[in-house]
């Protein structure tokens, strides 16, 4: 064989196994970076990540979660950090108070800040909204209010006074107008409304549920209870009843008696709470605007006080749509007698309600009272002392007296035979008395206080 042949296929041999080495020194090669990757992104990074507290490019600084279980239903809840919508929350680490251009917020040492409720920090109760700011003044938890000072510390010595506005033996033509005020200045009242009326405007009460307010019943036609028997009361409440389910899908939840006339048969049979008042403003037979804003603005503003008026009369509507702004103005709460009841910490009965007033709590005369109420949401039954209003209240008496409003004590019911026609309660009286016979004496019988069936044994 020729020298140069044999020395050409060793060097294309030689060639082969050179190539065939480095392949494989690639192949080694591109096998160890695959496996230093596979175990630094699925080995090593969780590792890190889980150790260092999940920090991400995402912007989640903090995995706390939400601490949601609250044994007080007013307490605070510990909201994690969120990122983008905690800018400038998420920039602090430092556990204690801090501040931005929306207010001060809390910060604890997991990461988490307190929003939307009370919490006790040093010994000093903050409340906090619900994006974790500090708030101070007048702060609302269901039906009550509590007041914290500038420096955000509550104030126990502050009591709003509430009032409790009812309007009797509607709905009327005018009784859109005054929901309108109600509903503008964030109020709340009571409706006691006659059946035969909620057929001539079913609107009406579906409105007064729409913002806030109560529907109440005083019976179909304003007969004098006393007078019928006790199924015949059953039937004015209950044909009253499906008119306003008819209306608005709901029955009254409270009832007054016409002429303020029961007694605890008849609340037993009816099955609701029963109110009277403790302001009579006497609207009915004012029949003036002025006069009428004069009785409530210049009456008995205890906290606690229920007052009586109608919203079938123009006068009365005027007047109420003066002195409401004028009443949440000066610092009262306008609210309903069962939000009333359930600020005041009142069981409901089957019984009849004058007032809610401290000097009423202290005698005892308020069937289902549980004690006063703190600020985490407890009753104290032993602490009855002092008056409710405190000094957060403006223009407002002590309570004390004997139930009296405006001159009189607020219960002093006539008979239905008035000279203008029209009822105590402002309705008219077609001069028939409820068992249908005529009644011209003009007599009056006194409905006071110190004669109201509170249907708990007492009077």
């Amino acid at each position: 064989m020729d020298k140069r042949v044999l020395r050409e296929r060793m060097r294309r041999k030689k060639r082969q196994m050179m190539i065939r080495h480095y392949t494989k020194i690639g192949l080694y090669v591109v096998g160890v970076i695959l496996a230093v990757v596979f175990v630094i992104r699925g080995i090593i990074i969780p590792i890190a990540s889980h150790i260092g507290g999940g920090g991400s490019s995402s912007g989640k600084t903090v995995e706390a979660q939400a601490d949601t279980t609250q044994a007080d239903p007013n307490a605070a809840v510990r909201q994690p950090l969120k990122g983008s919508s905690d800018t400038d929350k998420v920039g602090t680490t430092t556990v204690g108070w801090h501040e931005d251009a929306n207010g001060k917020w809390y910060q604890n040492a997991d990461g988490t800040y307190y929003a939307n409720g009370f919490q006790d920090i040093e010994g000093v109760t903050y409340s906090f909204d619900e994006n974790g700011y500090m708030q101070t003044g007048w702060v609302s938890k269901g039906v009550n209010d509590y007041y914290f000072n500038d420096d955000g510390s509550y104030d126990p010595t502050q009591k709003r006074p509430m009032l409790a506005l009812t309007f009797d033996d509607g709905p009327g033509e005018y009784t859109q107008e005054l929901l309108d005020c109600l509903e503008e200045n964030n109020a709340h009242a009571t409706f006691f409304m006659l059946g035969q009326n909620v057929s001539a405007y079913p609107d009406a009460p579906k409105r007064m549920l729409e913002i806030g307010c109560e529907i109440g019943s005083h019976s179909w036609d304003h007969t004098q209870l006393t007078t019928i028997d006790l199924d015949a009361v059953a039937k004015q409440f209950s044909d009253t009843d499906n008119a306003l389910i008819e209306a608005c899908g709901q029955a009254a939840s409270v009832a007054r008696a016409p002429y303020g006339d029961g007694n605890t048969d008849i609340y037993n049979t009816v099955a609701k709470p029963f109110f009277m008042w403790s302001l009579d403003t006497e609207d009915w037979r004012l029949m003036d605007a002025d006069a009428d804003y004069n009785a409530v603005m210049n009456g008995d503003l205890t906290d606690g006080s229920i007052i009586l008026m109608h919203d079938i009369h123009q006068p009365s509507v005027q007047a109420a749509i003066r002195f409401i702004p004028e009443l949440v103005a000066r610092g009262y709460k306008l609210v309903t007698v069962s939000e009333m009841a359930e600020a005041k910490n009142v069981d409901l009965q089957y019984a009849c309600y004058v007032d809610f007033w401290q000097s009423t709590f202290d005698r005892g005369e308020i069937p289902g009272y549980q004690g006063t109420v703190s600020t985490d949401g407890t009753s104290d039954s032993s602490d009855t002392s002092g008056d409710s209003s405190g000094d957060g209240s403006s223009d407002v008496s002590d309570g004390s007296g004997d139930g009296s409003g405006d001159g009189s004590d607020g219960s002093d019911v006539s008979d239905g035979s008035s000279d203008d026609g029209s009822y105590d309660d402002g309705s008219y009286d077609d001069g028939s008395s409820g068992d249908g016979s005529y009644d011209d004496s003009g007599d009056s019988e006194d409905y006071s206080d110190d004669s109201v069936d509170y249907g708990d044994g007492t009077e």
